[in-house]
């Protein structure tokens, strides 16, 4: 069973910088592209970025998001990061990794993903 574990979550004031990671278990994900995705409360969770399984290919939700944030995986350790820099109140989020059907990127939606982290909470405050 494929088990996806975010970390690196926390408290950070506007303007700094968290590195999130998602480990995978239970097999290999290199043949999957990889998301991340976040949920404030109240809101619908929301697509942040994504990437082809062979690290490649990016594709982020906006273009401030591309500006700020940075997704990246090592299959050698089948891991997938999310580095998020110059960090705004407004990323205030559960931020979840998963795991698409496919290889390719764009996969902006939920439905299209079929293994999910539990989540990491990211809070940005003074």
């Amino acid at each position: 069973q494929v088990q996806l574990r975010e970390s690196g979550g926390g408290l950070v004031q506007p303007g700094g910088s968290l590195k999130l990671s998602c480990a995978a278990s239970g097999r290999s994900l290199s043949d999957n592209a990889m998301g991340w995705f976040r949920q404030s409360p109240g809101k619908e969770r929301e697509f942040v970025a994504c990437i082809s399984a062979n690290g490649l290919s990016e594709f982020y939700a906006e273009v401030s998001l591309k500006a700020r944030f940075a997704v990246s995986r090592d299959n050698a350790k089948n891991t997938v990061y999310l580095q998020m820099n110059s960090l705004k109140p407004e990323d205030t989020a559960v931020y979840y990794c998963a795991a698409a059907r496919g290889q390719t990127v764009p996969v902006t939606s939920p439905s299209d993903y079929i293994y999910w982290g539990q989540g990491t909470q990211v809070t940005v405050s003074s």
